[in-house]
């Protein structure tokens, strides 16, 4: 009988006070799909890093072949045949694709034309349309991602471990993707394929793998099991989806937008004349690919971008002009979409990530002095009101997960603002769990009679959350509509900036 590709052994890993990884034990076929399904923090990440060399394990013993291994570092990984493909990318953006895959793998002088010429074959040989002389920095997320596994691919990579691959991804890059994995395990070769996803799990994977607090806690086989059991494996319970009221009255104005226009240095519109208004009590939805203004759009209304023409106006006054500060002052919270860019500092502790927008008032800031008791406190408050998995305030955020890192925000974000919060993309790569405890907090914002606003890529969100929605496709509004007016087919035209109407 022919051994395990892969095989872990009871393997435990451990930082410090947390117990990352606890006598965790499964195996990989060859030709096989292995999901690894947990909530965020429950150690998948890291066991994969300890396969691929980034971590070392602290006990066990991992099995390539039915042989025993010792894996140091990547290089060691890659001289078995193991290639990882990380939620971040490490690509060199100012080089080119096939500078970017033969990066460390060539000595000497070369004829880069030669390169171009493999680099191109192997990405046709598996349906990738990729220029492969173009620089890495002009290229759409999605395509990056491409790029990232012919560098697998091109060291004859057998075994692909992807983490959390569809993160960034829109819903047809996500099935281009799925399609490369069934493809890619059909040729013999095997993959672990890290994702919170029920959807994704359910359709190419073979086996399931569900981790819980560092734990295995139960391995299945597809065709045994469906979406509700993987979740009691995972959080012990069945899902409780967010349920909106449709029922619910909407209040006064709350924020103004009239005829917003945007052009970055180019000329290039960002924004082109978008206006619309959200009430208290409601969430006012934007829909659309990644791309088409939304982030632009979020960042003109807490400040960040200056619009150039149009304006702004919130709680009935004029803001087109206010600063960051003033808008936060006046009750504005903002969740952006990258939250290790914009929303939190890793280096720095809960506490002090919660303070980060109040440095400057009274409320824990006394004589120049930061009021450290009270602040430890209310942030220790946050933990546990949004289930921030953390042993406390003085935690660095940098060590929680992604998850974990995104509850922080929100707590924080939530609280400020008072009359308004825009969410972009809050869900966006966290686990179905967190997701739900997400949606439920902005169903509450709604009902504490705040004006939301959801950005999102995730149809389903939108459908589930919003009382109306916009569909933005290159900067502009395609139109606003109630829920229920559309169907998905018919918002998924105006995303692609097809007027619907016209084309029946």
């Amino acid at each position: 009988m022919q051994p395990p590709v892969v095989e872990i052994r009871h393997v435990s890993k451990y930082f410090s006070k947390v117990i990352a990884n606890n006598d965790v034990s499964f195996t990989v076929g060859k030709g096989e799909v292995v999901a690894l399904l947990g909530e965020n923090g429950a150690g998948k990440s890291t066991i994969m890093k300890v396969l691929y060399g980034l971590y070392s394990a602290d006990e066990g013993e991992i099995l390539i072949d039915g042989k025993n291994v010792r894996i140091k570092n990547p290089k060691d990984a890659m001289s078995h045949g193991i290639a990882m493909i990380q939620q971040h990318f490490s690509l060199v953006y100012p080089h080119t694709v096939t500078e970017n895959i033969i990066l460390g793998n060539v000595h000497g002088w070369i004829r880069l034309e030669e390169y171009d010429s493999r680099v191109k074959a192997i990405a046709d040989s598996y349906g990738f349309d990729i220029p492969v002389k173009a620089k890495v920095k002009s290229l759409a997320v999605g395509v990056q991602q491409k790029v990232e596994i012919l560098k697998a691919l091109y060291l004859n990579a057998r075994i692909l471990i992807m983490d959390e691959p569809t993160a960034v991804l829109t819903p047809q890059e996500s099935e281009t993707l799925m399609q490369f994995i069934k493809d890619f395990a059909s040729r013999g070769n095997s993959v672990i394929f890290i994702t919170h996803k029920m959807k994704e799990v359910m359709e190419v994977a073979d086996r399931i793998v569900v981790m819980k607090s560092g734990k295995v806690a139960g391995i299945v086989d597809r065709s045994n099991t469906d979406e509700n059991e993987l979740a009691r494996m995972m959080m012990s319970s069945d899902l409780e989806p967010a349920v909106r009221d449709e029922d619910s009255s909407e209040g006064g104005e709350i924020l103004s937008i009239e005829h917003a226009s945007l052009a970055d240095k180019s000329g290039l519109k960002l924004l082109d004349d978008v206006s619309f208004s959200v009430h208290a009590g409601e969430i006012f939805g934007i829909a659309g690919v990644s791309g088409n203004g939304q982030d632009e759009l979020c960042e003109a209304i807490c400040g960040a971008l200056r619009l150039s023409s149009g304006t702004i106006r919130f709680m009935d006054k004029d803001i087109t002009d206010d600063s960051v500060r003033s808008r936060i002052d006046a009750g504005m919270g903002y969740v952006p979409v990258d939250r290790h860019r914009d929303g939190m500092i890793s280096a720095m502790t809960l506490s002090e990530n919660m303070l980060l927008k109040k440095s400057y008032g009274r409320e824990w800031v006394h004589n120049g002095f930061i009021r450290q008791k009270e602040l430890a406190a209310y942030t220790s408050d946050r933990i546990d009101k949004y289930q921030i998995k953390a042993t406390g305030p003085d935690d660095l955020a940098g060590n929680l997960s992604g998850g974990n890192q995104q509850k922080v925000v929100l707590a924080r974000e939530i609280d400020s603002g008072k009359h308004l919060v825009v969410f972009n993309q809050p869900t966006r790569g966290l686990d179905v769990g967190a997701v739900e405890r997400i949606h439920h907090s902005i169903l509450n914002e709604k009902k504490e009679g705040k004006a939301v606003i959801l950005v999102s890529t995730e149809l389903s969100e939108i459908f589930s959350l919003s009382d109306r929605i916009a569909i933005m496709y290159q900067g502009r509004i395609m139109g606003i509509y109630r829920n229920g007016e559309l169907t998905t087919e018919e918002i998924g035209l105006l995303m692609a900036g097809v007027d619907y109407e016209k084309a029946q």
